[in-house]
């Protein structure tokens, strides 16, 4: 048990689960033992909630570190958001979570304006926000890295591990065990589950019971959401460094586009606790990074390049580019409830795609995904 985390779930809620553990089905085991597949925030709320209930979990990740889309590059000019932009707090579960990462949430005044014809004039600015707008810091994956740590501390949390198979444990046949591979992975086989959560994007969740050859209820239901890619631009310009130069083309720090390349711009260096030298991150509209999705990065780099300039006025040459392919970003259509839980496989899915794109959808869902299995 994580005893130096902060819980997510209602203290009185949980001696309501442990007082209902006590008098179940002997057959029950007091101490489960549950895989979560992805470590980004919605894997990351589900394990802690799970292993703050008593239970051993296990967290694989395929890349090197925990956080998703809640991303951040690290270059030598500074680092670039080039996932999740910021977040926005509504729920206050969501929000009580949040405290127990004191130091690392700051609110972001975006100056955020709407840009409305293909030169990137601004012909309207979008009105005041009435939800504050935050970030992490230094970046944004340090929150869920936070988060994660305590698992990591734990041995709880294999990074660099990609499970590519679901299937019946050997020795156990009631129980999972999962086929890995990756640098990570060490032994590839990894037993002994009483339950699996995927806590990935739904058509990675999709095919992985597919080419398990798990006939799970879960892929009728997984099979209606969709999810639109993104193409990020990230651009540096260290000539230019803020407070001792002026800003380097707009004023503003933020847009929503409808140039038909590009439906969001942010400057990262008006981010707090972030480096002061003048960095951009484009992301590309979700129809164009669909008919561009398989394109050559270099010719992506190019177009929205171009769009950049066009939009911002900024025609200077960045001594740094680069762009990043997001498969699976923003939900367009969500599975419309918080989680999905095939009781009888013992087979989970949940992530932000359940109910939206937000980072707050991502919480819950694997919030109220710890909890159904509980």
């Amino acid at each position: 048990m994580l005893e130096c985390c902060a819980p997510f779930i209602n203290p009185e809620k949980y001696k309501d689960m442990k007082k209902k553990s006590r008098t179940a089905s002997s057959e029950t085991p007091a101490q489960r033992h549950i895989a979560v597949v992805g470590a980004g925030i919605a894997g990351i709320a589900c394990a802690r909630t799970l292993a703050q209930a008593g239970h051993q979990v296990t967290v694989f990740e395929k890349n090197h570190g925990a956080g998703g889309r809640m991303a951040t590059l690290d270059t030598e000019y500074g680092g670039f958001d080039h996932g999740t932009q910021y977040f926005t707090v509504r729920d206050t579960r969501f929000e009580k979570a949040l405290a127990t990462a004191s130091g690392l949430v700051r609110p972001w005044s975006a100056n955020t304006v709407r840009i409305l014809d293909e030169l990137g004039r601004v012909v309207a600015s979008s009105p005041p926000s009435k939800e504050a707008h935050w970030v992490a810091t230094p970046g944004m994956n340090a929150l869920v890295r936070q988060w994660a740590q305590p698992l990591a501390d734990g041995g709880q949390l294999m990074l660099e591990t990609e499970v590519i198979r679901l299937e019946a444990d050997k020795l156990h046949p009631q129980r999972w065990q999962l086929q890995t591979e990756g640098p990570g992975a060490g032994n590839p086989i990894h037993s002994g589950f009483d339950a699996v959560v995927l806590a990935v994007p739904s058509l990675q969740a999709y095919n992985l019971l597919l080419n398990s050859k798990q006939d799970s209820p879960l892929l009728e239901a997984l099979a209606g959401v969709r999810v639109a890619p993104c193409w990020s631009l990230m651009v540096a310009f260290p000539q230019a460094v803020q407070p001792t130069l002026a800003y380097l083309g707009p004023q503003w720090n933020a847009a929503r586009s409808t140039h038909h390349r590009i439906a969001w711009l942010a400057r990262e260096s008006s981010k707090p606790g972030r480096s002061p030298i003048e960095r951009w991150t484009v992301q590309a509209s979700p129809e164009w990074s669909q008919r561009h999705l398989e394109d050559d990065a270099e010719r992506v780099k190019a177009k929205l390049l171009k769009a950049f300039t066009e939009v911002t006025g900024i025609r200077a040459e960045p001594p740094y580019a680069e762009v990043h392919r997001w498969r699976h970003a923003q939900t367009t259509e969500p599975l419309g409830k918080s989680h999905a839980w095939d009781r009888k496989s013992r087979i989970g899915a949940c992530g932000d795609w359940c109910l939206g794109h937000r980072v707050e959808d991502g919480f819950l869902s694997g919030l109220e995904m710890a909890l159904a299995i509980l």
